[in-house]
């Protein structure tokens, strides 16, 4: 089967392909022939500025072709989608089956994995903010897989206003056709500020004005993995909060809230509420590309690879 890999640090140029064994599910884990594969930030970032090779992980989505011992939660022929965190870059992946989760009759596999990890991040992030009706909410990295469903979501959810920010201008149709009420530069003076609500996916250097931006008691929620540093002066004379998202202290910690969220990411897509954005389907050798349009920060939506 064909795999990529990357043996050196550096730019989409370092990967490359190669042909392998299919790997074999273990306990607890399932063996799925791959259909759709997401490429995210961090694994971009890993590859470019990490201490040596790492494997690719990843949200995919595919067929069940073997159990491994210890499953009964699903069966060879199943569709499922999940977060894989090894070898998610390939024809063949073994998905741990607690991370797994069924793909709807008549959705495709790029939907589920446009939408799943995205979408639960996105409503979990809104979630943390506690959000009230009517409470003004500005999304940064708007035009992301994240960030396009989190301006949907809490314009679904009752904020008042939803605005978008981007690094580019040539994105501000995109989100507003996201149903943003408005379009901020990561340039602009103020940001249109204050806002009752942040949710940052980018961190950085954005995390300083992004705080500066927020009402008296307002609340900025982080969930990206660039970093950054607060002052803590800027917190307390807004009387401000902030507060770190991750996803996988909800679905290691808190299954039930995982489980519901998940069903109701599904319904409101399924409604057309919740609109999934897939910037390009690339051709799993073709990952290098792929690659370049994350760290180029070209795309609109997800980008997703198709063996």
């Amino acid at each position: 089967m064909l795999r990529m890999r990357h043996e050196v640090n550096g730019g989409p140029e370092v990967l490359f392909a190669e042909q392998v064994d299919r790997p074999v599910a273990g306990p607890g884990e399932l063996l799925v022939r791959t259909e759709a594969i997401g490429v995210t930030l961090p694994t971009v970032r890993k590859v470019r500025e990490g201490s040596g090779p790492v494997s690719f992980g990843g949200e995919l989505a595919g067929e069940v072709m073997a159990t491994g011992e210890g499953v009964a939660s699903f069966t060879v022929g199943d569709r499922v989608t999940g977060l894989c965190f090894a070898d998610a870059y390939a024809e063949f992946a073994v998905l741990n089956a607690a991370m797994a989760s069924r793909v709807p009759d008549g959705a495709s596999a790029v939907d589920a994995v446009a939408l799943v990890r995205s979408g639960l991040v996105a409503r979990g992030a809104y979630e943390a903010a506690r959000v009230e009706p009517g409470e003004s909410v500005l999304v940064t990295a708007a035009a992301s897989a994240v960030g396009s469903l989190a301006v949907q979501y809490a314009k679904a959810a009752g904020a008042g206003r939803v605005v978008a920010a981007v690094s580019s201008a040539a994105k501000a149709g995109f989100v507003r056709g996201l149903g943003a009420d408005r379009v901020v530069l990561y340039e602009d003076a103020d940001w249109g500020a204050p806002y009752d609500v942040i949710l940052d996916g980018v961190g950085g250097d954005l995390l300083a004005p992004a705080v500066r931006a927020l009402a008296t008691g307002g609340r900025i929620v982080a969930f990206s993995s660039g970093g950054g540093t607060v002052e803590a002066y800027e917190l307390l004379v807004r009387g401000a909060s902030m507060i770190g998202f991750q996803m996988r202290a909800i679905a290691t910690g808190k299954p039930e809230l995982y489980d519901r969220w998940l069903r109701e990411l599904w319904r409101l897509h399924s409604a057309g509420t919740l609109r999934t954005a897939v910037h390009e389907e690339i051709p799993l050798a073709e990952a290098a590309r792929a690659h370049a349009v994350i760290e180029q920060r070209r795309n609109l939506g997800k980008v997703v690879l198709v063996p």
